[in-house]
C-alpha cells in the first residue's frame, strides 16, 4: 500500500511552492509511464517519496509545439504521439517524431511526455539523442523566474539531472536545423518492437552543391555517461561525398571515442561493432542506400 500525499496543481507556480514545500521529497507525475512502474519497482530512487505531484491540468501551459522564427519551443507534456505526428517536427527536425514513434506501445506513447522521457534521465531515452543531436535548451522554471542550460549539461550524472528542489522543467528549445538537412535514426533492442534501447544513435547531414557534406551532427545514446555529440566522427564527414566506406568510417570514430571515454568493459566486444554498425545505420538513412 502505498502512502503518498497526492497534489494536483492548476498553475505552474504552485508546482514550484509544492515542490520547495516537500524539500526534494515530491516527484512530478506527467504521462506516469516511468515514475509510477518504478515506483511498484521499490526503486531506491523513490525511498524518501512523500509526494506525487500532478501536471495534467496545466496541458495548456506545457502542452505545445510552436515554431518562432529560427526556433521550435516544445512543451513538457508534450507526448511522443505529439511529437511523432507534429507537420513542424516532421518538416524541421524529423529525426525527432521518427524517435518518438519507437518509443513503447501507442498507449504509452499517448501517455509519456518529452518532459517525463528527459527527465528521467535514463541513457536509453529515445528522444534524446536528436535533441542532443540538435544542440537542445532545456528552460527550467523555478520560484525565482526562469533559467536555460542546453540539454547536454542539463545531466549532471549518471541518471542525474540539474534541478533544484523548487524546479521543473517547463519546454525545450531548438534552432532548426540548416534547410536541406536529412535525418536519420536507428536504434538496437532486445526485440523488434515494444523494445528499451541497448544503443541508439540520431545522425544530421547537408550536401553542398557538389554533394559534398557540408554540416554533420552525430549523436548517440547508451554509451557515454552523460549524453553527448561525438564531433570527430563529424570532422571525419565534413568536406568528404557520401558513400559506405565514410559510413563506416564514422562509425570506427564513434566507437572509439566510447572506449576512450569508458574504457575496456565487458561489454566492449558486444558493444563496439554494434555502436558502428548503428552509426552507419542513421548515416543511411540520411541519404539512402545510392550514394554519390
Amino acid at each position: 500500500m502505498f502512502k503518498y500525499d497526492y497534489y494536483r496543481a492548476e498553475t505552474p507556480d504552485e508546482v514550484c511552492e509544492v515542490l520547495a514545500r516537500y524539500q526534494g521529497k515530491a516527484r512530478i507525475v506527467a504521462g506516469g509511464t516511468d515514475i509510477m512502474v518504478q515506483i511498484r519497482e521499490k526503486d531506491k530512487r523513490w525511498k524518501e517519496l512523500e509526494c506525487l505531484l500532478d501536471l495534467s491540468f496545466l496541458e495548456d501551459e506545457l502542452r505545445y509545439i510552436r515554431e518562432e522564427g529560427d526556433q521550435i519551443h516544445i512543451g513538457a507534456l508534450t507526448t511522443h504521439t505529439d511529437l511523432e505526428r507534429s507537420e513542424v517536427i516532421k518538416r524541421w527536425i524529423p529525426f525527432l517524431g521518427k524517435a518518438a514513434s519507437t518509443v513503447g506501445s501507442p498507449q504509452i506513447r499517448n501517455r509519456g511526455t518529452i518532459g517525463g522521457s528527459i527527465c528521467n534521465a535514463s541513457p536509453a531515452a529515445d528522444p534524446l539523442t536528436p535533441l542532443i543531436a540538435l544542440d537542445a535548451w532545456t528552460v527550467i522554471r523555478g520560484r525565482d523566474g526562469e533559467r536555460v542550460v542546453t540539454l547536454k549539461d542539463f545531466y549532471t550524472g549518471q541518471g542525474k539531472v540539474g534541478l533544484k528542489e523548487d524546479e521543473f522543467v517547463k519546454e525545450f528549445t531548438i534552432r532548426k536545423l540548416p534547410e536541406g538537412t536529412v535525418t536519420g535514426f536507428a536504434k538496437l533492442g532486445r526485440r523488434k518492437a515494444l523494445a528499451i534501447s541497448r544503443l541508439n544513435v540520431s545522425a544530421a547531414l547537408r550536401l553542398d552543391e557538389e554533394g559534398r557534406i557540408d554540416f554533420a551532427r552525430i549523436a548517440p545514446g547508451c554509451i557515454f555517461s552523460t549524453p553527448d555529440r561525438v564531433e570527430t566522427a563529424e570532422n571525419i564527414l565534413i568536406g568528404r561525398k557520401p558513400s559506405e566506406e565514410l559510413w563506416r568510417e564514422a562509425g570506427k570514430a564513434v566507437s572509439e571515442e566510447m572506449i576512450r571515454r569508458t574504457g575496456i568493459r565487458w561489454s566492449t566486444e558486444y558493444k563496439q561493432p554494434a555502436v558502428e554498425a548503428i552509426v552507419e545505420d542513421a548515416l543511411t538513412e540520411c541519404c539512402g542506400s545510392q550514394f554519390a
